[in-house]
């Protein structure tokens, strides 16, 4: 599947097969989002990867109690450097994890942008120091169906050519 096809049909995925990614689609997952661009290339970001399955549960009960979370091959935890990039990190992780989305979605995977989580106990279910700061998770896995395409705002409502 091509990129732009991957970026037109990646749906939130809130349903998956209890069936691990293999290493080597996992890996080219990771590797998309460490290539992410950055601004002047501080790369202000790590990414926890969880497949432990008791921590899974751990991690979607510190999502807001998110259990379908848990069912994900993988769970993957965004964390952002601020002290690396003070003004740029949020905007960089988050580059960092639409690639991971859209190279999922290329290679046959779901995944959904989680936002619902306490910053406190996921510092500390994943050995996170202080200075380090979730900014968004994503499970990543088989979708146990791909739901349908939402409804999206027109063009005239979101795009502007030449303001004057």
């Amino acid at each position: 599947m091509d990129a732009i096809q991957a970026i037109l049909e990646r749906r939130s995925v809130r349903a998956y097969r209890p069936q691990p990614i293999p290493d080597q689609d996992l890996q080219t997952i990771l590797e998309c989002g460490r290539r992410a661009p950055s601004a002047a290339n501080r790369q202000p970001w790590r990414f926890v990867v969880i497949t432990e399955p008791t921590l899974k549960q751990e991690v979607a009960r510190a999502c807001a109690n998110q259990m379908w979370m848990a069912d994900a091959g993988a769970i993957i935890a965004l964390v952002g450097l601020p002290e690396v990039s003070p003004n740029w990190y949020l905007v960089d992780a988050g580059i960092a994890l639409e690639n991971m989305v859209i190279a999922a979605r290329a290679l046959g995977y779901g995944s959904c942008w989680v936002g619902a989580f306490d910053q406190d106990r996921l510092r500390n279910l994943l050995k996170l120091s202080i200075l380090e700061r979730v900014v968004a998770l994503s499970p990543f896995g088989v979708p146990v169906e791909w739901p349908p395409a939402r409804q999206r705002k027109e063009p005239h409502e979101v795009f502007v050519f030449n303001p004057h």
